[in-house]
């Protein structure tokens, strides 16, 4: 295949959540679809994702892009391989400016149709026993969910590989050339192209600044009950859209396993995939401040992995700025997986020229070229 190209209506480069959806949103518009991936499926950012389906109302376009995609993910409600649980979020108030910070916030999510809810300190230690006592309140969003992602972006490539998309296993995109993509062993593909590679998007479109900021995740034993609901400080935000060199925050997650998932870390200029101990115990101690049992649990393993993180904390979804048949959705920082769905919709819209469910402008990649 090293002479003629082989011709796609898109090549999707990446397979991580967002390029898996990418894909298979093309392929079932009955779109020629090639997937480029040179490791595995979901194998980057994707993997070390705690796979929370989180409306989060910071940013109004943030919230318009979330809320869009939580209704796209409930098609993946009964679909084994996800391991959907609809645990809700709780999010707790340490003290009365908190609480009062959390009513806003629920008007917020009201405004866009977001079911959530004021929790008093009473009825906040019904729904989660082992919170640590004195705390004002909090915040519910009952209908939110966690998923597995890594499954999900299999799942979501071996479905569109079921309609004929052709997937690249093990090839690394080159380079982009006008009028499609030049592989790594030599392949030239041939069609529109469509870059969804994350921390790794300015190797090919180095006019898109991207910033990798590293998080690490701890996993503990089976301990079925002892947390019922996906836990957050209502101070997460700040943590997580700060621009601190390095941050935690409480965020716990019961697994339908029974096991614990415990966040949330930060960190810009750590470049190394290594664990470092001194982020972990302070990411530690703060879950421990809301929820002293967890010092007693068993922990089984600590990973580390990457957000790609754009400068204004906005992802990039839309067309290269200055190139023809070009289009790119990467930049999600955490809230790649809950957003997925509904960057792919977005981009298949932009792609075939219709008018899209929510408005694109916030996300456009040409805000960085101006």
């Amino acid at each position: 295949m090293n002479g003629t190209a082989a011709t796609f209506d898109l090549i999707v480069v990446g397979a991580g959540i967002v390029g898996a959806s990418c894909a298979d949103a093309a392929s079932a518009e009955g779109m020629r679809v090639a997937i480029v991936e040179p490791g595995p499926i979901g194998g980057g950012a994707t993997a070390a994702a705690m796979g929370h389906l989180v409306a989060m109302d910071d940013d109004p376009a943030e919230l318009a892009l979330a809320h869009y995609s939580l209704r796209l993910w409930e098609a993946f409600v009964d679909l084994k391989e996800a391991e959907f649980s609809r645990c809700g979020t709780l999010w707790v108030a340490r003290n009365d400016n908190e609480l009062a910070a959390a009513g806003q916030r629920i008007a917020r999510l009201g405004a866009a149709g977001i079911d959530a809810r004021l929790v008093d300190a009473a009825a906040l230690y019904e729904l989660e026993p082992e919170l640590v006592p004195g705390l004002a309140g909090g915040m519910l969003v009952p209908r939110e969910a966690v998923v597995y992602p890594p499954r999900v972006a299999n799942h979501l490539v071996q479905r569109a590989q079921s309609r004929g998309a052709r997937l690249y296993a093990g090839r690394r995109a080159q380079s982009l050339q006008r009028g499609g993509v030049l592989l790594d062993d030599g392949t030239r593909l041939s069609g529109p192209v469509l870059v969804a590679t994350g921390c790794a998007l300015p190797a090919l479109l180095p006019m898109l600044p991207m910033r990798a900021r590293k998080g690490h995740l701890v996993i503990t034993d089976r301990y079925p009950g002892l947390i019922r609901h996906q836990l957050l400080e209502l101070g997460y935000a700040d943590s997580a859209h700060g621009d601190a060199d390095s941050s935690v925050a409480f965020n716990v997650q019961p697994r339908p396993t029974g096991q614990i998932l415990i966040g949330s870390s930060r960190e810009f200029h750590a470049n190394d995939a290594g664990v470092s101990p001194s982020m972990v115990q302070r990411m530690l101690e703060r879950s421990f401040t809301f929820v002293p049992r967890l010092r007693e649990l068993q922990a089984l393993r600590i990973w580390t992995g990457f957000r790609p993180t754009t400068p204004d904390g906005r992802p990039y979804l839309g067309a290269v700025p200055g190139a023809v048949d070009q289009w790119v959705a990467a930049g999600h920082e955490g809230l790649g997986v809950t957003t997925a769905p509904g960057s792919a919709k977005l981009m298949l819209d932009l792609i075939q020229g219709r008018r899209a469910a929510i408005d694109p402008a916030p996300y456009s990649p040409q805000r960085m070229a101006a």
